[in-house]
This record gives C-alpha cells, sequence and structure tokens, in this order.
C-alpha cells in the first residue's frame, strides 16, 4: 500500500483537530494516523470502505464453483 506522507497525523494531532483531518480524507482519500511514530490507523471515507468489502461477481462465482466442485459428491447425496 502506498502512503501519502502529506497525509499522515498524530494521534494527538487527529484528536485535538478531528474536523481538520475529516477535510483531509476528502481531499486526500485517506489519511494515516501515527501513534508512537508508526502508522497505527487508517482513515477512509466509507464509500471506498463499502467498495473495497463489496466483492465482484465474478470472484464469487469463482468461489462457488471451487466449493461445488470440492464437494460435488456431498451436493449429489443432498440432492436425493
Amino acid at each position: 500500500m502506498m502512503v501519502n506522507t502529506n497525509a499522515m497525523v498524530s494521534i494527538s494531532e487527529a484528536n485535538q483537530n478531528f474536523s481538520r483531518v475529516a477535510r483531509m480524507v476528502d481531499e486526500q482519500g485517506t489519511v494515516v494516523i501515527m501513534k508512537n511514530n508508526a502508522p497505527r490507523y487508517l482513515l477512509i471515507d466509507f464509500s471506498q470502505a463499502e467498495a473495497m468489502q463489496a466483492a465482484s461477481d465474478d470472484d464469487v462465482l469463482a468461489v462457488s464453483d471451487r466449493l461445488i466442485s470440492k464437494n460435488r459428491a456431498a451436493y449429489e447425496v443432498l440432492a436425493k
């Protein structure tokens, strides 16, 4: 994951000025919140989080095909 160093803030800065950090997310897409000089949290726009969670139809079909192939005998017994 590429991290924009202009979109990094300390946890104390995020705590004291959250509205500024939220504006940074609006402008840059993500903000990394540092704790003890190490990246600890990632703040992203909610719509991006939903997009990351949604599996494409192709992915779902591939998993389904793999499960059916692997367990075909069990499915055939259950189908009787």
